[in-house]
C-alpha cells in the first residue's frame, strides 16, 4: 500500500498535502511495525524536497488530510508553514489517551507551527484551483484535496475517504473508520463532485492510482 505525499505549486505559493510515514522509517531497512504490518520508507520526504529544490521553510501551506501517523508522519518538520487542519480533526487528534492511529509525537511541533482550523471547505489559493473538501468519516475531520489543473483537468485526491479502488466503487466504510453514514455521505457528495466537474479521483493508497501518476520530478500541470 503506497503512502504518498504531493506537492502543489502556485504562483501564490506551495501547498504540501500528507507529510507522510515519518522520516527515520528509512533508517530501519527491515522495517517498522505497526498496527498492521510493516512500514517502509525507501527515501525520507526531506531527500525527495531537497530533489525539488525545496526546503521545509519553502512549503506555504501543509494541508493534511487527518492526523494518522501515515499521513502526518513528518508534520513536524514544517513550523515555518501554515497548518490546515480540520477543527475536530485537531481535537481528536491532541486528546488523552490518543485515538487510534495517531501518534502525537509526529506534530507535536504544532504549538510553532501557524495552524489554520477549517470548519468548512477551503479555497487555498483564492482562485478554486486547490480547495479542501470537508469529508469526515474516516475520522471526525477527515478532508480531501481538489485540483484544478490547467492540461490535466480536474482530480481529487482522496486522503483515507476511499483505501483502495474496490473500497471506492462499492462505498464501503472500513470497519475502523469513525462513523460509517458519514462516510458515506462524505463518499456519496464527492462522487456527485466528480460528476458535475468531470473530475478524476485519485485513491491514495491505491497502488494502481499510485503507478498511475507521474514520480517527481515529473508532474501534473
Amino acid at each position: 500500500m503506497p503512502v504518498p505525499c504531493f506537492v502543489i505549486r502556485h504562483p501564490k505559493g506551495i501547498l504540501l498535502w500528507d507529510t507522510g510515514l515519518k522520516d527515520s522509517t528509512a533508517q530501519s531497512k527491515e522495517g517498522v511495525k505497526d498496527l498492521v504490518g510493516r512500514e517502509f520508507v525507501d527515501v525520507p520526504l526531506s531527500e525527495r524536497l531537497k530533489a525539488l529544490s525545496l526546503s521545509p521553510s519553502d512549503i506555504t501551506f501543509v494541508g493534511l488530510s487527518h492526523l494518522h501517523a501515515d499521513h502526518a508522519g513528518n508534520a513536524n518538520q514544517f513550523t515555518s508553514s501554515t497548518w490546515l487542519l480540520n477543527r475536530h480533526e485537531f481535537e481528536n487528534g491532541t486528546k488523552t489517551p490518543p485515538a487510534l492511529g495517531i501518534d502525537p509525537s509526529v506534530f507535536s511541533e504544532y504549538r510553532k507551527a501557524n495552524i489554520k482550523l477549517l470548519d468548512a471547505d477551503y479555497d487555498v489559493f483564492g482562485d478554486g484551483s486547490v480547495r479542501i473538501l470537508q469529508t469526515p468519516g474516516h475520522t471526525p475531520g477527515h478532508q480531501s484535496l481538489e485540483l484544478h489543473l490547467a492540461n490535466s483537468g480536474a482530480l481529487v485526491l482522496s486522503g483515507d475517504l476511499a483505501h483502495s479502488r474496490a473500497n471506492w466503487k462499492g462505498h464501503i466504510a472500513p470497519s475502523w473508520n469513525f462513523d460509517r453514514a458519514q462516510t458515506q455521505a462524505s463518499m456519496d457528495r464527492v462522487e456527485g463532485l466528480l460528476r458535475t466537474e468531470h473530475a478524476r479521483f485519485v485513491v491514495q493508497h491505491d497502488p494502481e492510482d499510485f503507478a498511475s501518476l507521474p514520480k517527481a520530478p515529473a508532474f501534473l500541470d
